[in-house]
């Protein structure tokens, strides 16, 4: 974000000067030649975003600090790398994908030109360093992300969300207490089919933007606050409970097969996080009530409006009825893995995403794709992982790690404790984070290093997914996650708001993941090996 003051309106200079001027003397007071420097443009350096500069300025202190011991030439520079894309991310500074370029020429030639590992004497080279930092390209994770946002892409041109949004709400009415059920009922329902937090909120907000204005409510009353603000802390909940509604989750599974060679299905995941998500949706309902009382609860035509905006997207179309049966295929194979079949989530999503493209089967051309899909968010992600794998080969994890651990006494510390401390830090630092896939990109490498370094009875996988479940509270200020923004934009609710919800959500979601880690996390054994 660019924050340099505009400069005042430029006086009239060239041809328009020349018409407006008042006539000059005979004999001009000043030399031609000599100009004023008072309407020139600042120097380019000065309009660069303060946040660009402040990560350039970031890591040329670390990378001109003496090499702490313990830390490879090499790590000491990822280090500056990581340094710069947390204060750019932090500051939404640029474009996350342009940020992503400038991050992948930071490793291949500071990386590049560091001294190898195996032989300082050699350099690492730029080609090795490039092949780092691209590396998450080819991450089985990466392709989970791309296919899950085709699909969201195939969801939204056939109108297939759009008619089990609508579907739901007229199932469960259009009473005040009944809209905000139906709000998170949707929410739900999206998550399984729809894998994009983004592509569900542009789903559903038009939906209940449509259902405000046709129920005559002012879009400034509190009843329409509540209702968008529902929608944006129900898509963060539900990014927890589903592995595959948010790419920071998919992230997340691909930093633990990388580091630990193994990540938990898509059942395992649900049968985590669902519970917990559905205790929140409870929670998020009777804080909504409380906090946002609606002005009355009976709106008069609410039904009426339902069915009318049914009947104006008519019969279900084949390519919906072909997109339906794909999805519902998708979750049989996502929720039978490692049970009934040994198919990778992502290998059977590509298939699906492969049959909604083909001519004449499927639902969309490669066009849709093209013009619609969020293809930073594919730069970002690959970008991320491969931050994560320079941080890896470096040591650079492992070096913060054994800082954490013996700064924080964490060794100390029970698993339970652990797991504690570490989901506070990850929910404060999210305070400055505008994206939870950058978030992941940063904290979870580290994450795992830090379980690691302190090893005993901690089952690392385990304690990896809980806190890759946290690292989705952006609950408290708009900018902490893209389905806030997309609400907000709705002007239905004040960020004064929106922040006094969210504080309480985030209390009651960490008591929340403190009760479920001695309770049922515990049973299932994934705080402690068994």
């Amino acid at each position: 974000m660019n924050t340099t003051s505009s400069p005042g309106k430029p006086l009239p200079h060239g041809p328009l000067a020349a018409a407006t001027a008042t006539p000059a003397p005979a004999t001009p007071t000043v030399p031609p030649a000599t100009t004023t420097t008072a309407n020139q443009p600042p120097p380019r350096w000065k309009r660069l975003p303060p946040g660009l500069l402040a990560g350039i300025l970031a890591a040329l202190v670390i990378l001109l600090l003496p090499q702490p011991e313990g830390l490879t030439p090499g790590g000491q520079r990822i280090l500056a790398v990581l340094a710069f894309a947390v204060i750019v991310w932090l500051t939404e500074a640029i474009d996350y994908a342009v940020s992503s370029v400038l991050i992948v020429a930071m490793i291949a030639f500071l990386l590049g030109t560091a001294p190898s590992a195996a032989n300082p004497e050699v350099a690492v080279g730029t080609g090795s360093a490039l092949t780092t930092a691209m590396s998450g390209f080819s991450n089985s994770g990466l392709t989970l992300v791309g296919a899950g946002l085709f699909i969201s892409v195939a969801m939204t041109a056939s109108g297939l969300d759009k008619r089990i949004a609508l579907r739901t709400l007229a199932v469960v009415g259009t009473g005040a207490r009944r809209i905000l059920i139906g709000a998170i009922v949707v929410t739900i329902l999206l998550s399984f089919i729809v894998p994009s937090a983004t592509a569900r909120t542009a789903c559903v907000v038009p939906i209940m933007a449509g259902i405000i204005a046709a129920f005559g409510v002012d879009k400034r009353s509190v009843f329409a606050a509540s209702i968008m603000m529902m929608v944006a802390q129900a898509t963060s909940v539900w990014n927890v409970g589903i592995q595959t509604s948010a790419a920071q989750n998919l992230l997340t599974v691909g930093f633990m097969r990388q580091m630990l060679g193994d990540s938990p299905s898509w059942i395992e995941w649900l049968v985590a996080g669902a519970p917990w998500a559905i205790v929140m949706s409870v929670a998020l309902y009777f804080l909504a009530r409380w906090l946002f009382p609606p002005e009355t609860e009976r709106i008069a035509g609410g039904r009426e409006a339902m069915k009318k905006a049914l009947s104006e997207l008519g019969p279900m179309s084949g390519k919906e009825w072909r997109l339906l049966i794909v999805t519902l295929c998708l979750l049989g194979f996502w929720s039978t893995e490692k049970t009934l079949h040994s198919f990778d989530t992502a290998s059977t999503t590509l298939v699906g995403l492969s049959i909604l493209l083909l001519p004449g089967i499927g639902v969309m051309s490669w066009k849709d794709v093209q013009s619609k899909a969020p293809w930073g968010t594919l730069v970002v992600f690959g970008v991320g992982i491969g931050l994560g794998t320079a941080l890896l080969q470096t040591k650079a994890a492992v070096w913060l790690a054994d800082l954490a651990v013996s700064n924080l006494h964490l060794e100390t510390l029970t698993p339970f404790w652990i797991f504690a401390a570490l989901s506070a830090f990850l929910i404060v630092i999210h305070l400055g984070f505008a994206s939870a896939t950058a978030l992941t990109s940063a904290m979870i490498p580290i994450m795992i290093a830090v379980l690691q370094r302190l090893g005993g009875d901690i089952n690392v996988m385990g304690m990896t997914m809980l806190l890759g479940f946290v690292v989705s509270f952006g609950f408290i200020l708009p900018v902490n996650a893209p389905q806030n923004m997309f609400c907000f934009g709705t002007e239905t609710f004040t960020s004064k708001q929106f922040t006094r919800f969210g504080l309480w959500i985030t209390a009651v979601g960490y008591l929340m993941l403190l009760l479920f880690a001695a309770t049922w996390w515990n049973y299932l054994g994934l705080l402690t090996k068994s």
